[in-house]
């Protein structure tokens, strides 16, 4: 295991039993999980700042974690939180060019807060249940859906990781959380 990520050996179904210390944001994820009945995994481990962090959750719960970039255009008018498989490169330019958009950029941490309730390094799908006015437009790279039947990705913090259906994501959770998705080819 990475000398990097420190993590619990046992993977928990459904939320935490103790909410000591957990931040609010973490359970209203799994508050909306539950209201949903989405089932979940769930791995508790040190913060994982980066994808390379993530890796023993990866082999943990069996699945890939996502890359998720939330990006700008130049004028910051339009912002997108991008999912991609962790070890794919992210070109700007290819990107930029299949979505109508000028120039991507990383977006700044301000943006992310406020829009979707979450910190650099614990981006998420998840965190567009914050996104009352449908600031951030959700783009998928269709590698992340194509063949996996899991997604991972964190709860709106980085110190947990969670394992839920990909189905259960596209079908259940953007619709209720008013998101819809542009499918995407890095």
């Amino acid at each position: 295991m990475d000398n990097t990520f420190v993590t619990a050996d046992h993977i928990f179904t459904g939320r935490p039993q103790d909410t000591d210390g957990r931040l609010q944001k973490e359970l209203r994820a799994y508050d909306l999980l539950d209201q949903l009945c989405i089932p979940y995994e769930r791995l508790d481990h040190s913060a994982a700042f980066t994808i390379e962090d993530c890796h023993g959750a990866d082999r943990l719960l069996g699945i890939d974690i996502c890359k998720n970039l939330f990006l700008r255009n130049t004028q910051k008018t339009n912002f997108y939180l991008l999912m991609m498989p962790g070890e794919k490169k992210f070109r700007t330019s290819f990107l930029s060019k299949q979505i109508g958009s000028a120039r991507l950029s990383f977006g700044e941490p301000s943006y992310m807060e406020e829009f979707l309730d979450i910190t650099p390094g614990s981006l998420s799908v998840l965190g567009l249940m914050n996104d009352k006015d449908c600031r951030v437009k959700l783009l998928i790279d269709a590698d992340v859906i194509d063949g996996h039947e899991f997604i991972g990705c964190h709860p709106c913090v980085n110190t947990s990781s969670l394992k839920i259906r990909t189905s259960d994501i596209l079908e259940r959770f953007l619709p209720y959380v008013n998101h819809s998705y542009t499918l995407v080819r890095l």
